[in-house]
């Protein structure tokens, strides 16, 4: 690199480029403007909607008349107007630090803005209200659409949970305070007791809203409605018994509840309609519409019909055969001869649904007899099975006779 410093040519050639790319990044001379700003020149942004951010006692004051937001023109060398455009790093306030009662105007401040930059809030000041910071305690009315009960329905009294709540704001606003109510929303017909959080709205004798803090916002309140009818469970009755091999899996309503009406003495003592079914006839799987049973003093029933779907599982008998037994438990010190049955097999009676029960063979089950801590002599033993799942089986015989000798070799 030294070598080439000392070249005259290469100095020469590099100052030669350097010319051509200057001339290429100044103004030409016919007098027309640079399509590109140039590094270095002045410029002018708007940003709109900068948060205004205000400083205050809020612990024993409120103020009022602060705007959320301002546009702000900041000017100055176009890499510092971009960094601010894009960053947005600075803060638009005002300092009430040192407010009084009363109205009273302030100026907007900037900070952290680059001292190269200047910056022009519209609009420059604002007249703000302070006012001393009052907590009152109110009762809280619930509030609800009468017309929204179903005939023959009457709401009782409401019940509003917590009842009171703390409403903080300036000393005129609480002053105005007429109305503070919890207003139950929603436009579904009340048809039993309904309990739902409700926003507690604060308002003044012409239910205009009431810029206040309150706490809690919102409350628990329950409209006790009470009715001449009652929702009911309807209860599955089966008559007779499954035929032979026949197990019923499931049985499901497509309605579940019923709506009774009747003398109110009638409606405390009844908790349940039913439905009848008649399961010595059911074979296979089926729907059946069934008519909803209700007793004496029960004027109507909703639905008075519910279809009744019944789901079947048929089951059959197999007799796997000559299924050894194992020993288990035997201390080594000892040997059994298994007397009877001599064969040492047992026959299994399984049944359970035909896809399980078909392919089934005497490698699917374990027979065994557990002879830990038996000693030399006879003993009838315990006959278990360990089989496959979701099928159930019978042994031919529930023990065998062993002898258990001592092992001298």
């Amino acid at each position: 690199m030294d070598k080439l410093m000392d070249n005259p040519w290469f100095i020469k050639i590099m100052a030669i480029l350097l010319a051509v790319l200057l001339y290429s990044v100044v103004p030409n001379s016919g007098g027309k403007t640079n399509e590109f700003n140039v590094p270095g020149e002045n410029t002018t942004e708007t940003l709109a909607d900068i948060p205004v951010n205000a400083y205050y006692d809020t612990e024993n004051l409120v103020v009022t008349g602060i705007p959320d937001s301002v546009d702000v023109t900041i000017e100055g060398p176009m890499p510092h107007v971009q960094s601010a455009k894009a960053l947005k790093n600075f803060e638009v306030f005002v300092d009430i630090t040192n407010a009084k009662i009363g109205s009273q105007k302030v100026t907007f401040e900037v900070s952290g803005l680059s001292d190269k930059l200047k910056a022009t809030i519209k609009p420059s000041s604002i007249t703000v209200a302070v006012q001393e910071k009052v907590t009152t305690e109110f009762t809280v009315e619930a509030e609800f659409d009468n017309d929204l009960i179903k005939e023959g329905y009457s709401a009782g009294q409401p019940i509003v949970k917590p009842n009171k709540v703390k409403i903080t704001g300036a000393k005129d606003v609480i002053d105005r305070i007429t109305y503070v109510k919890a207003a139950l929303e929603g436009k579904d017909v009340l048809d039993g007791t309904v309990t739902k959080e409700a926003q507690v709205q604060v308002l003044d004798k012409e239910l205009n809203k009431l810029n206040v803090i309150v706490e809690p916002e919102s409350v628990e309140v329950t409209i006790p409605i009470k009715s001449n009818t009652k929702t009911v469970p309807i209860n599955i009755i089966e008559k007779g018994s499954t035929q032979e091999g026949i197990t019923i899996e499931s049985m499901k309503l497509d309605v579940e509840e019923a709506v009774i009406s009747g003398n109110e003495d009638v409606l405390k003592d009844t908790d349940n309609v039913r439905v009848e079914v008649d399961v010595s006839k059911i074979t296979e799987n089926t729907t059946m519409t069934l008519p909803v049973i209700i007793s004496n003093g029960i004027t109507k029933v909703t639905p008075e019909t519910v279809k009744l779907t019944v789901v079947v599982k048929s089951e059959m008998e197999k007799t796997v055969s000559g299924v050894p037994i194992n020993i288990r438990g035997l201390s080594e010190q000892y040997e059994a001869v298994i007397n009877d049955p001599s064969s040492r097999l047992v026959n299994l009676l399984v049944f359970g649904p035909g896809a399980a029960v078909t392919p089934l063979a005497p490698s699917d089950f374990n027979i065994f007899i557990d002879l830990n801590g038996l000693t030399e002599g006879e003993h009838n033993v315990d006959i278990q099975v360990d089989g496959p799942p979701n099928v159930n089986w019978e042994p031919d015989r529930s023990s065998a006779k062993i002898t258990i000798t001592r092992d001298n070799a």
